[in-house]
């Protein structure tokens, strides 16, 4: 048991000191002349400035749930609940500061040609992946030496899932409304470039793909990561304590294998950057079955149900690129749709984005009967945690992407030669792409771990079966099913409310500032970054308290059954309209730059104008709402399975 805990935490030593490495080596690069450094100081305060006024508003809330933890729980579990806050968004804050530095450092390496600038960026957002994978591993086997207690520990998973959620939903709310109303104004009216530094949103844009892509997404993955791995070990209790301890063993034969696979990313004589990335991923995932061999000890049950998780992992990225990629039929036919106004492109994106939950659905279906067959309920949580166990180069692939956006911006700003404009604008593309793609890993992660969540919290309130003729289960669905609708129209009104307000800015500025759009003037950036900041932490509150309260006052009111229900209504209509959202935004975006690569018309035609509207529709469903769901799932699976004896001890139970 102990030599287990210790493997875990010495490989979570590991992944953290080969990410300070890395770190060394991003800042010995060279940080470009006196106004690329300018710029990017200007996005690196705006970032750091945003999260510190985001933890400082969760604050005082995250107190009284520590207190209310402590008090109608264990003053244990509440501690828990604290080092998961803590670690959560460390992960994110650390990630995130080195992202903010290598973006100015991937231009410059941009002038030594693709090879340099895809080694700087994608170390820069390998950092982001490690830290939060060996943070994890660090605090659970602290935590489990402390207590010895799974039970307890859940209240990490529970700090975790808050962090993920208001990381989302704040950097969500800020990164969006930024890039809409930059996209409006400047794009659509203007008629300017993207990132064209006559534009006065344009730092709050770049601010904003830090705060959202880096820092919520290393939120949200953190928590997936950190909640699965508790999962399968709380179902592994009923088992044995070999089964309790195979998911640390398993997430950690995935951090060590990511620390390998990392050095796999060379752009080989093709100069395709995707092969580049994937011959990383595919390397992490044949290290990590040679490991998974070793710890399932020639159990060859537990062995296939951990290649189950990574054929998922291998699968969802396939067919995430086939729905967003700018060389397959969904997105070229949206592009094709705008040639007639954006109406029709809305529609087809629409389409394209109903369309595009059929194959992950039917892969977690798959997924679920073969775990299940192999390994019963807890096959399906060991699957989920070898899927997850990936996590460390898939936020590498994820982080990559805001780095190489804020380096364009950087080139475009400063007034780099359009050669390094070239190479940071191949990055950029392909660094949409995998953005899309690893929301299609985490949207399928937190299903997967919804899953184990939902068993556990079952058999923690002792409910063998949610019968659907009863009318607590049917109540409870009903609600589940409701949330992640209501949840989602909280955030997509927050962007829009947030959006007009850049808007409103952007055109005052225009209008008032004499010889900006000649560029004879600067614009205010600030007001921008400050305008964006407000909204997005107006906005925080409302939807998270809807997460935590909704799941409580039907447990406690109705009982275990509803909330049993509340809890299956979610996990199924949420992930179904988080990847609709998520990969309909992904394809829009690509549409519009397919188009502003030259096809039908290119850039200020018609068909690029109607493009640039479906995208703004977009924006917020692929990097708002449509990812903060993953998050909302698994807050309400944690909070209840936390609550659990509470509910049973103190719950009305009316249903």
């Amino acid at each position: 048991m102990l030599d287990t805990v210790w493997v875990a935490f010495l490989s979570g030593i590991i992944t953290l000191i080969f990410a300070v490495y890395l770190i060394v080596h991003v800042m010995k690069k060279s940080s470009g002349n006196a106004k690329m450094q300018d710029i990017s100081m200007a996005i690196k305060q705006g970032a750091t400035a945003f999260l510190l006024r985001q933890y400082k508003t969760l604050l005082p809330y995250l107190i009284l749930l520590f207190l209310a933890v402590g008090y109608f729980i264990n003053w244990n579990v509440g501690i828990a609940f604290l080092v998961g806050v803590i670690t959560s968004g460390l992960a994110g804050f650390i990630g995130m500061m080195v992202s903010v530095r290598a973006n100015v450092r991937t231009a410059e390496a941009a002038k030594n040609g693709l090879h340099d600038a895809l080694g700087v960026a994608f170390k820069g957002g390998s950092v982001t992946g490690l830290m939060l994978v060996g943070l994890c591993l660090v605090a659970l086997s602290i935590l489990f030496w402390m207590f010895n207690s799974v039970t307890v520990i859940i209240g990490f998973g529970f700090g975790a899932s808050l962090i993920s959620l208001f990381a989302r939903v704040g950097g969500g709310i800020y990164t969006k409304a930024a890039d809409v109303g930059a996209d409006l104004v400047g794009k659509v009216e203007k008629n300017i470039p993207e990132d064209d530094p006559r534009n006065p949103a344009v730092i709050a844009d770049n601010v904003g793909d830090n705060v959202g892509d880096c820092a919520g997404m290393a939120a949200d993955l953190f928590e997936s990561y950190g909640v699965t791995v508790l999962s399968a070990m709380l179902l592994g209790t009923a088992l044995g304590t070999e089964y309790v301890f195979l998911p640390l063993l398993v997430a950690s034969v995935g951090a060590l294998a990511t620390i390998i696979g990392l050095n796999f990313v060379k752009v080989g004589r093709d100069k395709s950057i995707m092969k580049a990335l994937y011959k990383g991923l595919w390397a992490t995932a044949l290290f990590a079955i040679g490991g998974f061999y070793l710890v399932t000890a020639g159990d060859s049950k537990l062995f296939y149900t951990t290649l189950v998780g990574v054929l998922v992992t291998i699968l969802i990225f396939k067919i995430t690129e086939y729905y967003t990629a700018k060389e397959f039929y969904p997105v070229k036919s949206i592009a094709n749709a705008s040639k007639t106004g954006a109406g029709t492109n809305l529609i087809q994106g629409l389409a394209v984005g109903l369309q595009s939950t059929a194959l992950p659905v039917l892969l977690i279906i798959g997924a679920i009967i073969l775990s299940y067959n192999l390994a019963g309920l807890y096959g399906i949580a060991l699957a989920a945690v070898a899927m997850l166990s990936m996590t460390g180069i898939v936020i590498a692939l994820d982080a990559y992407g805001p780095i190489t956006d804020n380096a364009g911006g950087i080139a475009e700003m400063s007034g780099l030669p359009q050669s390094v404009r070239k190479i940071t604008d191949e990055l950029d593309a392909v660094g949409n792409t995998t953005k899309a793609t690893t929301k299609g890993f985490a949207i399928a992660g937190a299903a997967l771990g919804a899953l184990a969540l939902f068993a556990a919290f079952a058999e923690a309130t002792h409910v063998t079966v949610f019968n659907l003729l009863t009318p607590g289960v049917v109540v409870g669905l009903f609600i589940g099913g409701m949330l992640p609708f209501i949840f989602a129209s909280f955030l997509m009104k927050a962007v829009g409310t947030a959006a007009f307000s850049i808007v409103e800015e952007v055109r005052r500025q225009f209008k008032t500032i004499k010889g900006l759009m000649a560029g004879k003037a600067k614009p205010d950036y600030a007001k921008c970054v400050d305008i964006c900041t407000k909204a997005s932490l107006s906005q925080l509150l409302i939807p998270g308290i809807l997460a935590v309260l909704t799941p409580l006052l039907v447990g406690f009111i109705l009982g275990p059954q509803a909330l049993g229900g509340l809890l299956a209504g979610s996990i199924v209509s949420g992930f179904l309209l988080a990847l609709m959202m998520s990969t309909s935004g992904a394809a829009w975006d690509n549409a519009k730059k397919y188009i502003e690569q030259g096809s039908f018309g290119g850039k200020g035609s018609d068909t690029h104008k109607a493009a640039v509207v479906g995208d703004t529709v977009g924006d917020p469903f692929k990097d708002t709402a449509g990812p903060a769901l993953n998050s909302l799932i698994k807050v309400l699976n944690t909070i209840s399975l936390v609550f659990a004896s509470a509910i049973l001890m103190y719950g009305l139970h009316l249903l």
